[in-house]
C-alpha cells in the first residue's frame, strides 16, 4: 500500500475545482491511501480559493498553497513537490475530471519496481460533429494509440516521489516529469483504462494557441535534455492515421484540415523557439479548454 498525495495546479479554475476535488474524494484506493491534496492557485482572480477552503473547512487532507502572481505551471508544479510527503504523487490538471476508479488504475502498476511513472488515458467531451471537436478527439485519439507502444503521459500524471524539481521554464510540465524518470532508469506506463476527461479547445484561434505553446515547449525540453516525447514523429501520427482513418468524405476532408492546423501550430511553435526567442512557460490560456460543464 502506498500513500498517496495528489497535486491539483489551478489557474482561475472556479468553474471546475469543485467537481474535481468531489471527484478525487469520491475515488476509492486498493492499492494506496490518500494522504493529502494539495491544490497550488496561482494567481487566481477568481473563486478558485474560495472554493477550495470550503472544502478543506470539510476534509483536513486538503491543502491549499497560494501563489500571489502567476509565474507558470512548472513553478507551482515545484511548490507542490516541495510540500508532497508521500511515496506517489499524481499531478492533476485543474480543468479535468477523473472517471470512477482512474485514480487507483493509475496506482497499480506501481506494484512492479520497473515502473516510475504512469498516465491515464484523456477523452474529450467535444462534441464530433464539428470541425474543430473533430480534430480535438483525432488528435487524442493519435496521442492513445501512440501511447499505446510508446508511451506519452499527460493531463493526469503519477511517479515515484524522487522528483525534487522541474525546470521553472518548461512549458510541457508532464513531458519534463517523463524526462527525469527516463534518466532514473525507470520505465512509464501508460494506462489505457484510467480515463480522465478534458476538454480541448472550441475555436481554430484556441487550438493554434495550445499546439504552437506545445511544439515550443517540446523542441525546449529536446535541447535542454535531449529527450523527445513519442508523439512528436511525424512517420508514427502517419502510420496511424492511415490504419485507423475511415476514409469517408467529410472525414476525410477534416482530416486534412486538421493536419494542416497541426503543422501551422508546429510551425509557429519553432518560430516562437528559433526566431522569437520565446519559451511559452507562463502562457495564454485558451480560455475554451476551461468549460468542462456548461
Amino acid at each position: 500500500m502506498f500513500n498517496i498525495s495528489i497535486g491539483i495546479m489551478a489557474y482561475n479554475e472556479e468553474s471546475n475545482i469543485g467537481l474535481l476535488l468531489h471527484s478525487i474524494l469520491k475515488q476509492s484506493f486498493t492499492h494506496g491511501a490518500l494522504k493529502e491534496i494539495i491544490v497550488v492557485a496561482s494567481g487566481c482572480t477568481d473563486r478558485t480559493e474560495e472554493i477550495t477552503r470550503s472544502f478543506m473547512r470539510k476534509d483536513k487532507r486538503i491543502k491549499l498553497i497560494v501563489q500571489k502572481l502567476r509565474e507558470g505551471k512548472a513553478s507551482a508544479i515545484n511548490q507542490f513537490l516541495s510540500a508532497a510527503s508521500s511515496e506517489i504523487l499524481i499531478l492533476e490538471s485543474g480543468d479535468t475530471i477523473p472517471e470512477d476508479d482512474t485514480l487507483n488504475k493509475l496506482i497499480a502498476p506501481f506494484n512492479d519496481s520497473h515502473i516510475g511513472m504512469t498516465g491515464a488515458h484523456p477523452v474529450p467531451i467535444n462534441p464530433k460533429d464539428t470541425f474543430i471537436g473533430f480534430t480535438v478527439n483525432l488528435l487524442w485519439s493519435l496521442h492513445h494509440n501512440i501511447a499505446l507502444t510508446t508511451p506519452k503521459l499527460g493531463e493526469l500524471v503519477a511517479f515515484r516521489n524522487f522528483v525534487r524539481t522541474i525546470p521553472s521554464d518548461s512549458a510541457v510540465d508532464e513531458a519534463s516529469i517523463e524526462a527525469i524518470v527516463r534518466e532514473e532508469g525507470y520505465e512509464l506506463c501508460y494506462v489505457s483504462n484510467a480515463i480522465v476527461i478534458n476538454k480541448g479547445p472550441d475555436t481554430i484561434r484556441d487550438f493554434i494557441r495550445q499546439r504552437r505553446r506545445i511544439a515550443a515547449g517540446h523542441k525546449h525540453l529536446l535541447l535542454t535534455n535531449n529527450y523527445r516525447v513519442s508523439t512528436s514523429d511525424p512517420f508514427k501520427i502517419l502510420k496511424i492515421l492511415l490504419r485507423e482513418h475511415s476514409w469517408k468524405i467529410r472525414g476525410t476532408i477534416w482530416m486534412l484540415c486538421a493536419i494542416a492546423l497541426e503543422m501551422t501550430g508546429r510551425f509557429l511553435g519553432l518560430y516562437d523557439f528559433y526566431i522569437r526567442k520565446k519559451n511559452p512557460y507562463i502562457w495564454d490560456i485558451a480560455f475554451s479548454t476551461k468549460r468542462l460543464k456548461e
